[in-house]
């Protein structure tokens, strides 16, 4: 299975935000900010971080999708 962070650039993009800002918010690297935009899997803490700058749940930032 593959993950996709579609569901988060599409969030940004809704609350006008760049990803250097949510970098800068979020306290993430910039090494993953670069995975999430491969669609490479990042660890949970990130995706958490994410969620509460945005104020979503993780599960809104991701999908998988089958190879």
């Amino acid at each position: 299975m593959k993950i996709q962070y579609n569901k988060l650039w599409k969030i940004l993009i809704d609350k006008n935000m760049n990803k250097v800002q949510l970098r800068e918010a979020a306290g993430i690297s910039s090494n993953s900010l670069a995975k999430l935009g491969k669609n490479e899997p990042v660890h949970m803490d990130v995706l958490m971080k994410i969620a509460s700058v945005l104020g979503c749940r993780v599960e809104d930032l991701f999908e998988t999708a089958k190879d």
